[in-house]
């Protein structure tokens, strides 16, 4: 696991080896069992995660209470209610395991910290940040330029390897389909 999140790092930044030690210091190894919640709507928000092992979904469920997937985070990816976790709010989201996963848990503090302390931990948040953004932005565009056929096109482009992870029912909500539609579009 250390080895894997010193190269996730290291894909942006170089690290001595002390200082992925005091990186490393600041983060708690969790896991939690295929439908366990790692954050419940409503909620605290303690923790960012970075993604070990398994498979996340982030989802929003709306005033009908109907669940609308935001985000998926599979291996080497963030993923967490950034809002309340930097804002100290109540989450608006919830993150739940849909495999057992493996986690690397970040507080704020430690996030301040490392940003204090150690600049260029600022500097691979910052690009972590813009590269979460842009990806938010395409994925903004594509739900508002885009057909139901296209956007299931560019996800299975993308990210194949989530079509044998993921529900269908789960695929469709992110897609913002339904599963009828999705049935369909997966035949032509």
């Amino acid at each position: 696991m250390e080895n894997l999140f010193k190269a996730h790092i290291e894909k942006v930044i170089a690290l001595t080896d002390d200082e992925f030690k005091d990186v490393l210091s600041h983060f708690l190894l969790m896991n939690f069992k295929k439908r366990d919640f790692l954050i419940r709507e409503g909620g605290r928000v303690p923790y960012a995660f970075w993604v070990v092992s398994g498979l996340l979904k982030l989802d929003y469920a709306d005033a009908s209470g109907k669940q609308h997937v935001v985000a998926f985070a599979m291996e080497d990816w963030w993923e967490g209610d950034y809002s309340a976790f930097f804002n100290q709010s109540r989450a608006t989201m919830s993150l739940q395991a849909l495999e057992n996963t493996q986690v690397l848990c970040m507080t704020l503090q430690g996030y301040n910290n490392l940003c204090r302390n150690l600049p260029k931990m600022t500097y691979f948040f910052l690009q972590k940040a813009n590269r979460g953004h842009i990806s938010s932005q395409q994925r903004i565009l594509e739900l508002i330029s885009t057909n139901a056929k296209e956007r299931y096109d560019k996800l299975l482009q993308r990210y194949p390897i989530l079509f044998q992870r993921v529900s269908h029912t789960l695929i469709a909500s992110y897609l913002g389909v339904t599963r009828e539609t999705l049935s369909r579009l997966s035949t032509s």
